[in-house]
């Protein structure tokens, strides 16, 4: 129970990798807000953990607006009291390459992954400021180091990566660490919708040859938010195999 007393929101928490990094937080004892566009889903997620006896509650939030992005805060604060922990998780993927590219799913990609996360993180920011305590953590991607048909989902990602740094930088002052992770090929309902096809060539490039899991997510997560992780800020954490290393060879 080392996040006994705290509050956490996890946004795009309704399932996959948010889903398990909310249950983790909350079954190490925090208070958790389950963020999600989906308010139906967000709410069978809730039930399900407190299903198990842990604290979990949803609410309906669309990132990409800086006025919901305050909402979602105040209502956290307003359920469980001083936001402690923020886990920017909510994000999309729209694979196209360069010449198919469109300004919407450019612009959508950015809004999503970027400025969610940007308006996420101001809006905690605020209120933990004066508490001079906190705890942020982006989830960027492995994908942020360049990827065939991902200009748009590896800008957005790499520009977590230094929104990330800058930050940390920014709230040291105020006793907030602002971390980020990269996970690579894990297991979630997205990737299970790929052919036997794609996976294999998917695997053939993860040098471990596995796949991970949202809890390896949920864990690093785990860190970062803490007591071990009180005194590291600025920092990315690849999840992803050893794909960040280099692709194996088929």
């Amino acid at each position: 129970m080392k996040l006994e007393g705290k509050t956490a929101i996890v946004t795009g928490a309704a399932q996959g990798i948010g889903l398990a990094i909310a249950a983790e937080l909350a079954a190490q004892g925090a208070a958790v807000t389950i963020a999600d566009r989906s308010v139906e889903s967000a709410e069978r997620a809730a039930a399900e953990l407190t299903a198990a006896g842990l604290t979990a509650s949803a609410i309906a939030a669309d990132i990409t607006s800086a006025d919901a992005a305050e909402a979602m805060v105040a209502e956290s604060e307003a359920r469980y009291g001083p936001l402690d922990i923020l886990v920017n998780n909510a994000g999309i993927s729209i694979n196209s390459s360069i010449r198919k590219l469109t300004d919407e799913v450019w612009n959508r990609t950015l809004a999503v992954n970027l400025t969610g996360v940007m308006n996420c993180s101001r809006a905690a920011a605020r209120v933990m400021a004066d508490r001079q305590s906190g705890r942020i953590v982006n989830i960027s991607s492995r994908a942020w180091l360049g990827w065939f048909g991902q200009s748009a989902y590896s800008a957005s990602k790499g520009g977590v990566v230094s929104f990330t740094r800058s930050l940390a930088i920014e709230l040291s002052r105020f006793g907030i660490t602002v971390n980020a992770i990269a996970p690579g090929l894990i297991d979630t309902p997205l990737i299970r919708n790929e052919s036997p096809e794609v996976m294999k060539r998917l695997l053939a490039a993860q040098p471990t040859g596995v796949i991970g899991t949202p809890e390896d997510v949920a864990w690093a997560v785990s860190y970062f938010v803490g007591p071990a992780g009180g005194s590291t800020t600025g920092q990315l954490l690849y999840v992803c195999g050893g794909k960040s290393l280099y692709n194996r060879p088929s």
